[in-house]
C-alpha cells in the first residue's frame, strides 16, 4: 500500500464545509498548557494533544473500530432478513415480492440518509452524529422486531436505514481524522469492506438464526440489537475527532445558523446529484459499481432458488455458499495491492503518476465479473457437483470488489478530497438504490426464463460495461481537463 502517493489507498474523502476559514484561523491560534504556562502551539505540532493524529495508537485504533463496526452492522442488517422471506410471507399474509420489501426499503434508506446525516457532523461534530444515529438505528430495529403489522415493519426498517446510516455517512471522515496521510491503509480497507462484507454475511447469519430459533424471523432483528449494543456504547464514550468542530468550539463559533445549515445540507444534496448527471466519470463509474452491487443482492435470491432446486440445499448451506464470494473479495484486495505496488507506486516515485493508474484492478475486475456471471448461469444443472457452481462466486466477488476498490481510490485521486466526497456520495446513491430494487424481480426472471437464460441476462448486461475502465484509463486525462470539479 502506498505511503508516498498524494492520495493513497488509505485516504478517504472528508466532507468539508464552510467552516474551513474558521478551522484555519483557530488552528493558527491554538493554545496548550505546559508547566502552568500558556504556550502557543500550532495544530500540527506533535505535542498538541487535541490533534487526533497525535493520539496513542490504541486510542486511534478504537476510534477507527467504531465506524468500521458500525458500517458493518448497518450493511449486515440489509440482507439478514433474506432467509426469513417465507416466515414474513406467512405471518403477514403478503406475497413473495412484498416480503422482500423490508430489505428494499432499508437499503433505500441507506441511499438517502447519508446525504442529510453527513452535514450534521459539521454542526454537532462526528461523535454525536454517531451516537444519535446509532440510537435511532437500534430503536427502529427494535421497533421492527416488535411490530405486529407489515406496514409497521416496513416503516421501522426504512427509518432505521435512513437515520441509522452514520457509519457510511461520516466513517471515512473519522478515519481521515485520526490517521496521517498514507498510514491508515488497513483501517481504510476494513471500512471499505463493510458495504460488501456485511450484505454477504447477512443471509448466512440469518439462516443459522432461523434454524436455532424455530424459524422466528424476529430473532434476525434481535441479533442486530445484540451486535449493535456494544457499538452504541462505543459511540457514547468516543471522543470528538473533527478538527473543524474542535477548533470552532474553542473559538466560540460552534453555533451555526439555520440558514447556514440549510446551505450545508443543500450543497451535500445538490452537488452529488449534479455530478451524477454532468460528470461522465461519476455517472459511468456509478452505473458500473451499482450494477456490480445489485448483482450481489440479486445473487442472494437466485442462489437460494438454484441451490435448493437443483442441489437440495437448505438455507444454512445456501448461506455458506456465499463464502466463495468473500474469497473473491480477499483475492481482489491482493490483486489491487499487487497492481498498485507493481505499476502505480514506481510511477509516483518517478514523478510520472496519474489518477488513471488506480484503474489497473478495475481492468481485471471488468473481465472477472462477466466470467463469474456466465459461469454461474450455465454451470447449474441436476446431477452436477455443487462446488462447481459455488466456485463461480470467486471470480464474481473478485470482479465486483476490484471495481469497487479502484473506483473509490480513483475518484479520490481524480477529484481531490473535497469533490471526491460528493462523487462517492453520488456513487452510493445509485449503488444502494439498485441493490434495493434488483431483488424485487430477480426470482420472477429466473422462474420465467429458466436458470440458464435468467443468469445469462445479467451476464450479458455486464458486457457493455466492460469498456468503461479501459476507456477511462485512456481518456481520463482529457476528461479531467474538462471537469468543473477538479482542483487545479
Amino acid at each position: 500500500m502506498s505511503t508516498t502517493s498524494p492520495a493513497s489507498f488509505a485516504e478517504l474523502p472528508v466532507m468539508k464545509g464552510p467552516e474551513e476559514d474558521i478551522e484555519k484561523r483557530a488552528g493558527e491560534d491554538s493554545t496548550s498548557f505546559e508547566d502552568g504556562a500558556q504556550q502557543q502551539l500550532p495544530w500540527d505540532d506533535p505535542r498538541e494533544s487535541r490533534n487526533t493524529k497525535n493520539w496513542s495508537f490504541l486510542m486511534r485504533l478504537f476510534h477507527t473500530a467504531i465506524p468500521c463496526f458500525l458500517a458493518f452492522e448497518i450493511t449486515f442488517a440489509t440482507s439478514i432478513t433474506v432467509p426469513a422471506t417465507s416466515q414474513i410471507m406467512q405471518e403477514f399474509s403478503v406475497s413473495r415480492t412484498k416480503s422482500i420489501l423490508p430489505l428494499t426499503l432499508y437499503t433505500i434508506g441507506l441511499a438517502i440518509g447519508p446525504l442529510f446525516i453527513a452535514p450534521f457532523s459539521e454542526v454537532i461534530g462526528r461523535k454525536w452524529v454517531y451516537a444519535g444515529s446509532c440510537t435511532f438505528l437500534l430503536a427502529f430495529l427494535g421497533g421492527a422486531s416488535a411490530t405486529s403489522t407489515f406496514s409497521g415493519l416496513l416503516a421501522c426498517r426504512f427509518i432505521a436505514g435512513t437515520l441509522g446510516s452514520a457509519g457510511i455517512a461520516v466513517g471515512a471522515g473519522t478515519i481521515a481524522d485520526v490517521w496521517e496521510l498514507g498510514k491508515g491503509a488497513g483501517a481504510s480497507l476494513l471500512y471499505i469492506l463493510g458495504p460488501f462484507l456485511g450484505p454477504t454475511l447477512g443471509p448466512l447469519a440469518g439462516a443459522y438464526i432461523l434454524h436455532d430459533r424455530n424459524n422466528d424471523w424476529r430473532w434476525t432483528q434481535y441479533v442486530l440489537l445484540m451486535v449493535g449494543a456494544p457499538i452504541w456504547v462505543g459511540t457514547m464514550v468516543m471522543k470528538e475527532t473533527s478538527k473543524a468542530w474542535i477548533l470552532r468550539k474553542e473559538s466560540g463559533e460552534e453555533r451555526i445558523t439555520l440558514a447556514r445549515l440549510g446551505g450545508i445540507v443543500r450543497t451535500a444534496v445538490m452537488r452529488p446529484t449534479k455530478m451524477l448527471f454532468t460528470e461522465i466519470i461519476v455517472s459511468s463509474l456509478a452505473i458500473y459499481t451499482a450494477f456490480a452491487y445489485a448483482m450481489i443482492f440479486s445473487y442472494f435470491g437466485s442462489c437460494s432458488y438454484v441451490l435448493q432446486k437443483y442441489y437440495g440445499f437448505n438455507l444454512r448451506e445456501v448461506g455458506l455458499s456465499f463464502l466463495s464470494i468473500i474469497i473473491g473479495y480477499i483475492l481482489a484486495t491482493f490483486v489491487f495491492a499487487f497492481l498498485d505496488a507493481k505499476f502505480r507506486l514506481p510511477a509516483v516515485r518517478a514523478g510520472k503518476g496519474f489518477p488513471e493508474q488506480r484503474l489497473y484492478a478495475a481492468l481485471v475486475g471488468s473481465v472477472a465479473l462477466p466470467v463469474g456471471l456466465f459461469w454461474y448461469a450455465w454451470e447449474a444443472h441436476r446431477g452436477g457437483h455443487w462446488a462447481a457452481l459455488v466456485a463461480a462466486g470467486i471470480p464474481f466477488g473478485l470482479g465486483a470488489f476490484c471495481l469497487f476498490l479502484s473506483v473509490i481510490t480513483y475518484m479520490v485521486d481524480f477529484y481531490g478530497q473535497k469533490a471526491a466526497a460528493s462523487a462517492l456520495a453520488a456513487n452510493g446513491i445509485l449503488r444502494y438504490i439498485l441493490g434495493a430494487v434488483f431483488p424485487l424481480f430477480t426470482l420472477q426472471i429466473y422462474e420465467k426464463l429458466g436458470v440458464h437464460w435468467a443468469g445469462s441476462v445479467f451476464a450479458f448486461l455486464s458486457l457493455p460495461l466492460i469498456p468503461i475502465p479501459w476507456l477511462l484509463f485512456k481518456y481520463g486525462g482529457q476528461l479531467r481537463q474538462k471537469s468543473n470539479f477538479v482542483s487545479t
